[in-house]
């Protein structure tokens, strides 16, 4: 139980690597606010919600005075917030010469502006704790082809990690980032269906076979390391980076070795 007491807002939690922080979260004693704009939330709210110790709001991070409100309610209603997991984000694929404006916008404004705005409105309430910023092996160390915008912004995530980091120090919160590869999430296999829709499973077959690993990472796993860098257990780790990707970015071809 080392979340034990505290409180944690965890955005895009509705799904994906959010929902397996929020369970790994809450199975190590933490109260947790998931902050989403899919209609999925309601469903995940009430499966996680045993012990009138998870909290829903519908809301898309683009809307400051949003999240400013549900912030405010968070913190009115439990008192403190000592985590905070800037998980949502959004990754579409396309070349960059075909890329309209609206598209690239939209991965900006959620990704890097989205993660922005929660963190304003927390730091309005957090005395001490961890902030964790979702960011990727995409752009700061790897990238496809399409990827550009989505891997721009979470090189973009890393930055914002470090900078931040530097002013938090003295307030004793610590900020950090996990880098995931692939993690098996509904972005993933969206991202499986752009990039072929007839046999999507081929691609995620295809993914497993270039990570040492041969599989690809699950949400639990991830969730895991959220706790651990929530955690005391961290207490001397700020400004990281911590890559979570079962090898895949080890190999240095796909064909030389025994």
């Amino acid at each position: 139980m080392k979340l034990q007491n505290k409180v944690a807002v965890i955005t895009g939690g509705a799904m994906g690597n959010g929902l397996g922080i929020a369970k790994v979260f809450l199975k190590e004693g933490a109260k947790i606010a998931i902050l989403d704009y899919d209609e999925k939330i309601a469903e995940t709210v009430n499966n996680l919600n045993k012990n009138n110790n998870v909290l829903g709001y519908k809301l898309d991070i683009r809307d400051v005075n949003k999240v400013n409100e549900a912030i405010k309610d968070i913190h009115e209603k439990w008192g403190k917030i000592d985590i905070l997991v800037n998980n949502a984000g959004v990754c579409k694929l396309k070349p960059f010469m075909e890329m309209e404006d609206e598209l690239r916008d939209f991965h900006f404004d959620i990704n890097i502006k989205g993660t922005w705005n929660v963190t304003k409105a927390i730091l309005r309430y957090m005395e001490k704790g961890s902030i964790i910023n979702l960011s990727s092996v995409t752009g700061p160390m790897v990238a496809d082809s399409g990827e550009v915008a989505y891997a721009t912004t979470k090189a973009a995530l890393i930055g914002f990690t470090k900078g931040l980091a530097a002013e938090l120090a003295s307030k004793n919160i610590r900020v950090n980032a996990i880098m995931p590869g692939y993690i098996m999430t509904p972005m993933v296999e969206g991202m499986a269906k752009e990039s072929n829709e007839e046999n999507p499973n081929s691609v995620v077959d295809g993914i497993a076979q270039g990570i040492p690993m041969k599989r690809l990472g699950t949400i639990e796993e991830l969730g895991n390391l959220a706790a651990f860098l929530a955690s005391d257990e961290s207490s001397y780790i700020t400004a990281s980076g911590i890559v979570i990707d079962g090898g895949s970015t080890l190999p240095e071809t796909m064909t030389m070795g025994v």
